[in-house]
């Protein structure tokens, strides 16, 4: 088997995930690993253990190179999807695709006169039990789809001392909460339900107005602390917490939370979808199973099995009912199908994994909500 050589740009939390997943794929090789100089690079690859450490321009060089992740920060998105897409490689981008709506729309465009493949990596769809609910809406088990409750709850930033790049508007984006992990949850929900957000209502809060910055380089998620003078107090004008409402496109309601500084959530997306036939009710912190309500007669809950779920679910799931499959396992789902179409060279006319037009689509909801926080009206989207 030939196998489909691909380089990684960024090497902090979701860069060595992305790799990880790949390794699980028989004809992916991942080669090549880009950071922000070689000397980090070059000690990156040795940790992870790749053998070509490079600049970008390096990457972009290599003509064997046909497929590039991109996991920098959000400001470099932009600039780093296009210079892929120009050098003719496909592109596997991190959300958000850009920081504004205009720099997401020329990469849409972009790609779509390339006709490399795209994707953006909205992996939460790609828990079993997520196609399910697809799957369950789409063959009328909930019938319509009367209204929408979500929410996206984690910890990490729930200290002041608790500090990320995240936190900069120059580099993250003017939205935080709502841009990092309310994306994800607004992208299931209108993939699941296949409705459209059409109206938003929203109510930002920082709580904490100061943030104490580490003056030592410090990893995501590690929990350590440093001594008081190794902190520099730094002014937060981006959202640790968000209320939204939502109107879609067949007129009925629905509503999320997104919070990061909601304590004992390491990272909790729940969503329960009603419909006139039924409810669905699911959860990320407990993946394998999803709960079914009813009004006439017993609730149930599905449990993630291959041999219960529908046939178009199956390919998702790797291993026998009981044997649970998480958060690393849907990196590895999303891109078995994206490699399925760079193997054949070109994005599908109706590709099943999110693209760049998905990208742009969570940031006009993102942009939108944003402009909704800060004239306390309700906005169109």
């Amino acid at each position: 088997m030939s196998k489909i050589k691909v380089g990684v740009v960024g090497t902090g939390f979701i860069g060595p995930a992305h790799i990880e997943a790949l390794r699980r794929l028989p004809n992916i090789e991942v080669v090549a690993l880009c950071e922000v100089n070689i000397e980090l690079a070059t000690a990156k690859a040795a940790q992870l253990g790749i053998e070509r450490p490079c600049t970008f321009d390096q990457l972009l060089a290599m003509e064997d190179i046909e497929c590039v992740h991109i996991c920098t920060p959000n400001f470099l998105h932009y600039s780093q999807s296009k210079a892929v897409l120009l050098a003719g490689k496909h592109c596997v981008c991190e959300k958000p695709l850009a920081t504004n709506l205009e720099e997401a729309a020329e990469l849409v465009e972009l790609a779509a006169k390339s006709g490399l493949v795209n994707a953006v990596h909205f992996n939460l769809r790609y828990y079993p039990l997520v196609r399910q609910m697809k799957m369950m809406k789409e063959k009328g088990e909930l019938g319509e789809i009367y209204s929408v409750i979500g929410s996206y709850l984690q910890d990490w930033l729930f200290y002041a001392t608790d500090y990320n790049w995240r936190l900069e508007p120059d580099k993250s984006g003017d939205s935080r909460a709502i841009a990092d992990i309310g994306s994800h949850l607004l992208d299931l929900i209108e993939y699941v339900t296949g409705l459209k957000t059409v109206q938003v209502m929203a109510d930002f809060n920082t709580v904490h107005k100061n943030r104490k910055k580490p003056l030592k380089p410090l990893e995501t998620y590690s929990g350590k602390m440093l001594a008081p003078e190794d902190y520099a107090d730094v002014p937060i004008n981006t959202e640790d917490h968000a209320n939204v409402l939502l109107r879609f496109d067949n007129g009925n309601r629905g509503s999320i939370t997104v919070s990061q500084v909601s304590a004992g959530r390491k990272n909790q997306l729940k969503v329960e979808i009603s419909g006139s036939v039924k409810t669905l009710a699911w959860n990320s912190e407990a993946p394998n199973e999803v709960w079914i309500g009813a009004r006439d007669g017993a609730n149930s809950v599905l449990m993630r099995d291959p041999s219960l779920v529908h046939e178009e679910v199956r390919s998702l799931i790797t291993y026998p009912g009981g044997h649970n499959e998480g958060f690393g396992d849907t990196s590895k789902q999303l891109f078995k199908e994206v490699y399925q179409a760079v193997a054949e060279g070109k994005q599908p006319e109706n590709p099943k994994f999110p693209t760049f037009a998905d990208g742009y689509r969570e940031l006009l909801i993102c942009e939108r909500i944003l402009e909704s926080s800060r004239s306390d009206q309700w906005v169109n989207v």
